[in-house]
């Protein structure tokens, strides 16, 4: 049931992030380099199509879900280094620091990225219409409202999934009960 629940919680989180911005590819390939990463984007649009992409994405935001990307993956990388490595624990805590260091803005790319994305997938002149809708009283109240209502709907999800999962569960016990099996 556990299992069921974190399945459907992730599955939640890329449902709300897709339908918050167009899905970080760059998460996908953290250890390529920087140059891999971007060759598996398209094309950037024009100087105003990615202009107006970014202005989309920040009023929705979007850099709020990959700020801490680097010092995640960073922390991630470290933990991983150090259930081989136990005796180096301090020598990873420290070279932790410098990597976030080092790396610091690198989470920058995700949102041009995403804007790349979106310059692609609109023309220039939806792009416009897009934030220019933003910016009127609806977009505004979407914008602000929109958060809260994916929180619920995943929240409501969840339930769903987790009440589902104990229906299937007992038809499956019910099934093996019929073939003498108890399970």
């Amino acid at each position: 049931m556990k299992l069921v629940s974190k399945t459907l919680s992730a599955a939640g989180l890329a449902l709300a992030l897709a339908a918050v911005a167009a899905p970080a590819s760059a998460q996908q390939k953290q250890a390529a380099p920087a140059s891999a990463m971007t060759s598996s984007l398209p094309k950037p649009g024009t100087p105003a199509a990615m202009t107006a992409a970014r202005e989309i994405l920040q009023m929705k935001n979007v850099a709020g879900m990959y700020a801490g990307a680097v010092p995640g993956l960073v922390q991630k990388t470290k933990e991983a280094l150090l259930q081989a490595n136990l005796n180096y624990q301090k020598d990873l805590n420290e070279v932790a620091v410098t990597v976030a260091q080092k790396f610091a803005g690198r989470e920058k790319e995700i949102g041009e990225g995403m804007a790349t994305i979106y310059a692609n997938e609109f023309t220039e002149q939806e792009l416009k219409d897009l934030a220019t809708f933003y910016k009127s009283p609806l977009g505004q109240k979407l914008l602000a409202t929109e958060p809260r209502a994916i929180g619920l709907s995943m929240s409501y999800m969840n339930a769903w999934a987790q009440n589902f999962a104990e229906v299937i569960n007992g038809e499956f016990r019910a099934e093996m009960r019929k073939r003498g099996k108890e399970i």
